[in-house]
């Protein structure tokens, strides 16, 4: 993902959509965000237009209602984001960005659990 292909708040809403449900027509994308949003139909077609200029979504031509599909990677992008928001934010300070994430909404204990063998994963591959 490169700097100028950075999702917006609204195109990151059709990613998700796109990442859990799969290939999906502009129809399919409104009546999932219009569920969580009043936005109107051209307005999603817009946007997917653009995304679709930006390399964010791929669409496929072959049938009467073009299909849309992430063209970019779920993990990658969070990747990219959280890397972008530890530089701008926390000043690359690793500590700071889980401090303050766990500070601002409780882990339940099977995500505590997560993180421990992540840290624990992370510490074995170091040595």
């Amino acid at each position: 993902m490169s700097k100028q292909s950075k999702p917006t708040d609204s195109e990151l809403n059709i990613l998700k959509i796109l990442w859990e449900q799969g290939p999906l027509t502009v129809r399919e994308v409104h009546e999932k965000l219009d569920n969580t949003r009043q936005t109107g139909y051209t307005t999603t077609l817009k946007l997917m237009q653009i995304m679709t200029e930006k390399e964010l979504v791929k669409r496929n031509e072959s049938q009467r209602a073009h299909i849309y599909e992430a063209h970019i990677q779920q993990k990658d992008t969070q990747q990219n984001l959280v890397r972008n928001l530890l530089d701008q934010v926390f000043s690359g300070s690793t500590t700071s960005l889980v401090m303050q994430a766990l500070s601002t909404k409780k882990a339940s204990a099977e995500e505590i659990e997560q993180i421990r063998k992540m840290l624990d994963d992370y510490e074995g591959d170091a040595s």
